[in-house]
C-alpha cells in the first residue's frame, strides 16, 4: 500500500516542474522577441542615408513618370551614383557661404540681410 500512495504524489510535482519549466522558457523567448523589436526601432545612420537615397530617387522617377525597365535602369543609376547628387547641394552651399560672407562684411542685420541674401543667391543662378 505503501507504493501507491508515493506514486501517486511523484505524478503532481512531474506536471508542476513541467509547468514551471514551459512559463521559464516562455519568459525567455518573450524577452528575446523585445530585445529583436527594439533592435529593429533604430536604423544605423548607413540604413537612414540609403533610405533617404531611395526616397530621392523614388521620387525624381515619379516626377519623370518612368515604368518598367526604364525606372528600374534610372534607379540602379541614381542609387549608384555619389557624385552627382553630391555636385549640386555643394555649389548651393558654396554660394549660400560666400553671400553670407558678403552681408557680414556689409554689417547688415535684419530685414537688409535677408534682402541682400535673397538678391545674392538669385544673382548666383
Amino acid at each position: 500500500m505503501g507504493n501507491s500512495r508515493g506514486s501517486n504524489q511523484y505524478p503532481f510535482w512531474e506536471k508542476k516542474m513541467k509547468v514551471m519549466i514551459i512559463l521559464a522558457a516562455l519568459m525567455l523567448s518573450a524577452t528575446g522577441v523585445v530585445a529583436a523589436e527594439q533592435a529593429k526601432k533604430a536604423p544605423s545612420p548607413a540604413q537612414l542615408a540609403q533610405q533617404e537615397k531611395m526616397k530621392n530617387c523614388n521620387a525624381e522617377a515619379g516626377k519623370k513618370a518612368l515604368k518598367g525597365d526604364e525606372r528600374k535602369k534610372f534607379m540602379s543609376e541614381c542609387l549608384s551614383s555619389k557624385k552627382t547628387k553630391a555636385a549640386a547641394p555643394s555649389a548651393q552651399q558654396d554660394r549660400t557661404a560666400s553671400c553670407n560672407a558678403e552681408a557680414g562684411k556689409k554689417a547688415l542685420k535684419g530685414d537688409e540681410q535677408k534682402k541682400f541674401m535673397a538678391e545674392c543667391l538669385k544673382a548666383g543662378k
